[in-house]
């Protein structure tokens, strides 16, 4: 049986592409999956409750934790100025190159970048931010992450993060505002809506 999860660097399940059938924003599409990835044979029900949820983007955007692509694209397919999408999971980054090429062959696409955090130009800063983010690498690691990336907003940026509420989207809320009181790292955190057992929590940039 393997051990991979979504989040290791390099699946070490066959890498046996297949193509499925989805819609994001609107556009029916045939996308290229594998497994080794999250959710490799559909839109999982949190990125579908995010998705619905969240208002059009804005400027700059950052997929956090990207997966084989329906945030990124979705972003890409409506209205951002460009999207950076970002995981650790190196087959999940080929896969959504693939699909965005496959996508930008035959509808305009903003212009998409798929990395590595690393890769991530230290100064770059983002407008929006949307993240169905990996819950299941624990509670440390998960608050490390986004100290790392919500200080990235821009003035007047947002993110959008959807959290199963049985796996602690409320505890996470309430860590989200007091790390954001203690550091000045990011500014106000609300519940912006809630469906099929998760929450979409948004956070506002820090002001000033």
């Amino acid at each position: 049986m393997s051990e991979d999860h979504y989040f290791t660097a390099r699946p070490a399940s066959a890498d046996e592409r297949r193509l499925i059938s989805v819609t994001l924003a609107g556009e029916p599409l045939e996308l290229e999956t594998a497994a080794g990835v999250f959710s490799p044979g559909h839109v999982d029900l949190g990125t579908q409750v995010l998705l619905r949820t969240v208002p059009a983007p804005r400027g700059r955007v950052l997929d956090l934790g990207c997966g084989w692509g329906p945030i990124a694209l979705t972003a890409a397919l409506s209205g951002a100025d460009a999207v950076v999408a970002v995981d650790v999971n190196e087959r999940a980054l080929d896969l959504l190159r693939r699909n965005a090429a496959r996508v930008a062959a035959r509808r305009p696409l903003a212009p998409l970048v798929a990395c590595l955090p690393i890769e991530v130009a230290a100064e770059a800063s983002f407008d929006t931010l949307w993240s169905n983010p990996p819950i299941r690498i624990g509670k440390e690691a998960l608050h490390a992450l986004l100290d790392a990336w919500l200080p990235r907003l821009a003035p007047r940026g947002e993110a959008f993060l959807v959290v199963q509420r049985n796996l602690g989207a409320d505890s996470l809320a309430k860590w989200l505002a007091a790390r954001g009181e203690e550091n000045g790292g990011w500014g106000a955190v609300e519940k912006l809506g809630s469906a099929k057992g998760f929450r979409v929590l948004r956070v506002e940039a820090a002001q000033g």
